[in-house]
């Protein structure tokens, strides 16, 4: 029974203070290093519970060790389960993410598949442009060769009258 009074009694900052001999900075970092979060009333007012502060005693009397030591404190239920709730709203928001990224990697790829699809289309009939570019490019030289050729031959003819024309002889050398 005496135990159960001992748990039950809760510290004032103040009471704690003069136990420890330490100011509200010094708690504070004895705190961080001994994981221990100070409860409030239902007035708002913060105090310890006498196994924290007998905890936080024993981190002060070993302060020269430079890594931080948990001590096993009870953790209030209501404290682990917050805890809890925001890992599991953190884990849920990163699966949301990861979801919302990979939709939109899909319909991104979606829509640039649909677009390069016609390209395809685009490339071959410009190939095909191209080449019928090119044989007309080929029929416009032969046929301006042909009409050079049919000039020299048409100033061949010398018009005589009455409708009558007289072939000349080429000159080879003119």
């Amino acid at each position: 029974m005496l135990k159960e009074e001992v748990k039950e009694k809760t510290l004032s900052p103040q009471q704690v203070r003069a136990i420890l001999n330490a100011d509200n900075k010094e708690i504070v970092e004895l705190c961080k290093r001994a994981s221990i979060l100070p409860k409030k009333d239902k007035k708002g007012q913060t105090y310890f519970s006498y196994e924290e502060v007998r905890n936080l005693r024993r981190l002060q009397a070993k302060k020269g060790v430079s890594n931080p030591i948990t001590v096993s404190a009870p953790v209030p239920a209501a404290a682990a389960a917050a805890a809890q709730k925001q890992s599991s709203a953190i884990k849920n928001i990163l699966v949301s993410l990861k979801e919302m990224e990979t939709k939109l990697s899909d319909r991104i790829a979606k829509v640039i598949d649909e677009k390069l699809e016609g390209m395809d289309e685009v490339v071959v009939e410009l190939i095909r442009c191209k080449t019928d570019n090119e044989t007309l490019r080929q029929k416009i030289i032969d046929l301006n060769k042909e009409i050079y050729q049919l000039k020299n031959d048409l100033g061949c003819y010398k018009h005589v009258g009455f409708g009558m024309y007289r072939k000349k002889e080429k000159n080879v050398w003119e």
